[in-house]
């Protein structure tokens, strides 16, 4: 016998079906919008670009509101706790960062990033590059130039990619001349995301992966990856490498490092073989929850937007706090300052183990330095400086990262963490050395309360730095603007 549906039942079964319908409805039309933004833009193309365009306002033309929003990436009047758009004198501040880094360019001049327009610009006019070169700054290649222009990719092209990264980077300054941009992260008949730089794929390579196998999503975040990672300029030709051969981890880079004997400088003071991180934004994203969940860079930095009823990604690349509304409310329902203080709680709770190791690191590099006029012997040493090493690397790597103690914040607490206990274990055994040596003192410390003073001690001469680049200002960079506009490979914006 059938057994007869209840009237409430069946009105039930209508409602659940009425919003299946709907909720279906809305996912079709979604595509169909979706498909026809697309059309509606590869339609109205003005012109045909094809091969390796460096010139970004000529995707402007095609692609006028992602190019106005890129644009907006000149602009420095974001403000945050931590890490604004506006270029800030960091050695100021932490004046502690310029005995770490003694020895190296980075103690002249590090101040935190602008955006992508201003690429060009700020590596031109850093202490770290351009200037003679002195004990303080070896060489600099250009292998520097990678990741600051679309006019790389061409000149790889042009050149080859060995003789690309085998040349010095004062050779090629009319070459590069766009800063990052449109050809950087699409392909340009297509706009289609691709991968421009071939250290990248080269690390995928050498792990068994396919990069041409990742999946749009992924490639929202691979894209960035081609720069915003570890990375180091491995032998005489400085070829651009990632170390990710052993993982992702401190511990497996620093493995990879060790294996290969390398040391990216000798510090000045204590005679440690340094690590210098650069910025591991990628691997320490990956290893958060966000990305965990799927969460892509562009997700977060470049949002989407809605204008003239057009649906596009908002390239104004910047601080997802920026625009709380667009980013994080998205997923999460809490208002806007709770997030925002969500952020900064983690952030402020790494920077306390931050504060700690930077200023035991550089008592630990102070007293290496008094141990070796002591008379201390490198087999003495040997585990003081493998130490510093260790502890320098898990400093610079927690640091170097702009946002990694909000993508990973366990993680960079545990990098710092095991940091701090290295760095005090490194002075504990200092302190050994010098009582064999006779010395069970107090280890005089100079006054490096100031970045001047503390470039001071390490022996700079800034007001030369300075003079030396303000010629180099002068001479070379308006050669170098003459010459390309001669050429054609810079646009009169």
């Amino acid at each position: 016998m059938e057994k007869k549906i209840k009237s409430w039942q069946g009105w039930l079964l209508f409602g659940v079906t009425m919003v299946v319908v709907f909720v279906l409805g809305l996912v079709v039309s979604s595509l169909m919008e979706r498909r026809a933004e697309v059309v509606s833009v590869f339609n109205n193309k003005r012109v045909d670009i094809k091969g390796i365009e460096a010139h970004n306002e000529v995707f402007g033309e095609n692609y006028p509101r992602q190019y106005d929003t890129w644009k907006q990436t000149a602009q420095t009047d974001f403000e945050s706790e931590f890490n604004g758009s506006e270029a800030v004198d960091v050695l100021e501040k932490r004046p502690e960062m310029v005995v770490l880094w003694a020895g190296y360019a980075f103690s002249k001049d590090y101040t935190t990033p602008r955006g992508h327009m201003h690429a060009i610009e700020d590596i031109t006019r850093s202490l770290r590059t351009g200037a003679p070169m002195d004990a303080h700054s070896g060489p600099q290649p250009s292998t520097c130039w990678t990741c600051k222009s679309p006019d790389v990719p061409r000149m790889m092209q042009a050149v080859g990619v060995d003789s690309f990264y085998n040349n010095k980077w004062g050779a090629i300054g009319d070459q590069i001349v766009n800063p990052i941009g449109c050809a950087d992260c699409h392909e340009p008949e297509n706009m289609k995301l691709q991968i421009s730089r071939p250290a990248l794929r080269e690390a995928f390579a050498r792990q068994g992966k396919d990069i041409d196998k990742a999946t749009p999503q992924e490639m929202r975040s691979l894209v960035c990856a081609q720069c915003h990672v570890e990375y180091y300029f491995k032998g005489d030709g400085k070829y651009l490498t990632f170390p990710w051969d052993k993982g992702f981890t401190v511990e497996d880079m620093e493995a990879y490092y060790d294996e290969a004997d390398f040391a990216d400088y000798t510090h000045a003071l204590s005679k440690a073989r340094i690590l210098k991180a650069q910025h591991p934004d990628y691997e320490i994203s990956q290893m958060g929850i966000h990305a965990q969940r799927g969460v892509s860079c562009a997700d977060c930095h470049m949002p989407y937007k809605s204008e003239g009823g057009m649906k596009f990604s908002d390239h104004h690349i910047q601080s997802p706090l920026a625009m709380i509304d667009r980013t994080c409310q998205t997923c999460h329902r809490e208002s806007e300052e709770t997030l925002r203080n969500n952020v900064y709680d983690r952030q402020r709770k790494a920077n306390e183990i931050r504060n700690r190791l930077e200023q035991e690191l550089a008592k630990a590099h102070i007293e290496a330095k008094y141990a070796w006029e002591q008379g201390a012997t490198e087999a003495q040493m040997q585990e003081a400086l493998k130490l510093i090493r260790q502890a320098q690397w898990r400093w610079d790597f927690g640091v170097a990262s702009h946002g990694g103690a909000f993508h990973a914040p366990q993680e960079i607490q545990r990098i710092l963490g095991h940091g701090l206990d290295k760095a005090l274990q490194a002075r504990l055994s200092i302190s050994k050395v010098l009582a064999n040596n006779g010395f069970t003192g107090e280890v005089p410390m100079p006054d490096i309360s100031t970045k001047a003073k503390a470039q001071e001690y390490i022996g700079l001469d800034m007001q030369k730095e300075h003079e030396n680049k303000d010629k180099f200002l002068k001479e070379r960079v308006p050669q170098w603007l003459e010459t390309a506009k001669a050429n054609g490979r810079l646009a009169n914006l």
